[in-house]
């Protein structure tokens, strides 16, 4: 059981939409929800879910809105944000942006969406490809006689129509790991870890059942095999299209694609990852006079790999001025309202090495304001590389009509959130 009553308010509290789905709840209720709110804000003990009597507000907040269900029941309340969420994703996808206007511009396509989401206080469907095919923003027409509804609403496979065809057939894979890692001004790493997500684009006609083979260590070890070079994979989350009892008997991961773009799976990595771009820093800071800042950037990877659009982002104090810098290689940038020096490298490759240097005026009179001392942010992209080491060992493709089709698997490795502290 999800929520018996749903609301959109502005910011002041304001209901702009609502709908009432189990008919059990009055719905003047919602009138209490944001004096509660403002108390609880001012009182500085805000929760994501509040009570008055016998109701219950669980409530999220987007740009200038409040997204609230309402119920009088035990409800499963991680089902209900998850719910909230799927809403918001739901709206965007149909109007780019969820705010008040969007609500204001689209009453009939919010409500038919919002009739179409949940039944009698239970989710349906929440998949914006699937409400696209039987709620469009065009103006509707009047069908006289039976409207049949889509094959995906009543098909087994609810994220994919029947009768899908190409001339050519293709699947691309993209493996993209994304680093996170925070060190500390002395050089030890005090956070390390990747994420990772398997992203497909689906060019099949049919209904075709795919099989993906990884080099997973648990898989490995079921089978005996050498797991030397194997990832452990962990927090994996799978799209809807996966078999999951599959997986769980023998790691087998069998599904049949949605069409188009799609999100297959994501998973995460807690190793000690070496890092990929080493930042050295030295900032000398000459009271009342100028400060200089030389930075020293080592590629930590092989050099047959090259990072690509690397951008080194380093902090710089809030009143300097009259900035001249010198780099051994790309070009060095201010950004005044960021207060930071942006030394942008074009393609560095593994194994190197380069400098830059900075010197900025300060003004004569110091500021009393103390600097922060903000983190060096490093961005990258590594194309054909994937730090954790994962590997795609197949991608088979199996179609009752027997076409030939071309599987295209590509490695990304990018920053996350790549941070080194400074002195």
């Amino acid at each position: 059981m999800s929520a018996s009553a749903l609301f959109i308010l502005d910011l002041k509290g304001k209901v702009l939409i609502s709908r009432n789905y189990m008919g059990n709840m009055d719905m003047n209720e919602i009138d209490y929800f944001m004096p509660f709110l403002i108390k609880r804000e001012e009182e500085a003990e805000m929760t994501p879910l509040i009570t008055h009597g016998s109701s219950h507000f669980l409530w999220i907040k987007h740009n200038n809105l409040y997204l609230v269900a309402m119920t009088k029941k035990n409800a499963n309340a991680a089902l209900v944000y998850s719910f909230l969420y799927r809403i918001v994703q739901v709206f965007q996808e149909y109007f780019k942006e969820l705010e008040e206007e969007s609500i204001r511009d689209n009453f009939v396509t919010v409500y038919e969406l919002m009739d179409e989401v949940m039944d009698f206080g239970f989710p349906q469907t929440t998949d914006s490809k699937i409400l696209q095919e039987y709620i469009t923003q065009q103006g509707h027409k009047l069908e006289v006689g039976a409207v049949r509804p889509p094959a995906t609403v009543t098909n087994a496979v609810s994220w994919r129509s029947e009768g899908i065809k190409y001339r050519k057939n293709e699947v691309f894979m993209d493996v993209i790991e994304s680093v996170n890692l925070l060190v500390n001004a002395t050089g030890s790493v005090l956070r390390s870890e990747i994420v990772g997500c398997i992203k497909l684009k689906v060019i099949l006609s049919g209904m075709p059942e795919l099989r993906l083979g990884l080099n997973d260590k648990v898989l490995f070890e079921i089978t005996g095999r050498d797991k030397s070079k194997t990832v452990e994979l962990e927090d994996v989350k799978f799209h809807q299209c996966v078999r999951l009892s599959r997986f769980q008997n023998d790691r087998t991961i069998s599904f049949i694609p949605p069409d188009g773009e799609s999100e297959l799976m994501s998973y995460r990595l807690n190793t000690m990852v070496k890092p990929l771009i080493w930042i050295e820093s030295v900032i000398e800071k000459f009271s009342h006079s100028r400060v200089e800042i030389k930075v020293k950037a080592r590629s930590q990877f092989k050099s047959r790999s090259t990072a690509n659009n690397v951008s080194i982002l380093v902090p710089v104090p809030s009143d300097a001025d009259s900035p001249k810098f010198k780099t051994s290689t790309g070009s060095a940038k201010w950004v005044p309202e960021k207060s930071v020096v942006q030394w942008n490298i074009k393609s560095f490759p593994g194994g190197k090495e380069y400098l830059m240097w900075a010197h900025f005026g300060l003004p004569s009179v110091e500021s009393d304001e103390l600097d922060a001392k903000r983190p060096i942010i490093v961005n990258f992209e590594i194309p054909y590389f994937t730090v954790s080491g994962i590997q795609v060992r197949y991608l088979k493709i199996i179609e009752k009509s027997g076409y030939q089709a071309l599987p295209w698997v590509r490695y990304i490795t990018q920053s996350g959130d790549y941070q080194l502290r400074t002195n």
